[in-house]
């Protein structure tokens, strides 16, 4: 007996389901460089808390967490900004853009000591997101 042919389509799907780390990185490789750069700045932010730097730069005791979500929240932002200039990289950015805008949030609330500024900041960026996102759309 011969088997059903599959057509093109499953033999997609079912290759979707078995791709590697390096095909996904081939596929998209801005988000794995943001992930990489989100990593980089959490172990720098680490090191900085524990040999004193952020201590003396900003003048006070430095929490590190409240800095390795500002600086994962930048970055994040940043790869939304790359994927809106950069046409071949273009896929849909709003969960990124809000996942940033929350981590800086969270983040600036640390140094601040709450949502008194913070919450206003994030309703700011958000909507500056969408107005982004409309003049950058194809």
């Amino acid at each position: 007996m011969t088997e059903p042919r599959r057509d093109e389509k499953d033999e997609k799907q079912e290759k979707g389901r078995d791709e590697s780390w390096d095909e996904k990185w081939r596929r998209d490789p801005v988000e794995a460089a943001i992930w990489a750069l989100v990593l980089i700045w959490a172990g720098l932010a680490w090191l900085g808390s524990t040999t004193g730097i952020w201590d003396s730069l900003l003048g006070r005791r430095v929490d590190v967490w409240p800095v390795i979500l500002f600086g994962a929240g930048v970055l994040i932002l940043l790869g939304v900004l790359f994927r809106l200039l950069v046409p071949a990289y273009r896929r849909p950015i709003t969960g990124s853009l809000i996942l940033g805008v929350i981590l800086m949030g969270v983040g600036v609330g640390g140094f601040t000591g709450g949502w008194i500024v913070i919450g206003p900041l994030i309703l700011i960026a958000i909507g500056a997101g969408i107005i982004l996102s409309y003049f950058f759309r194809r």
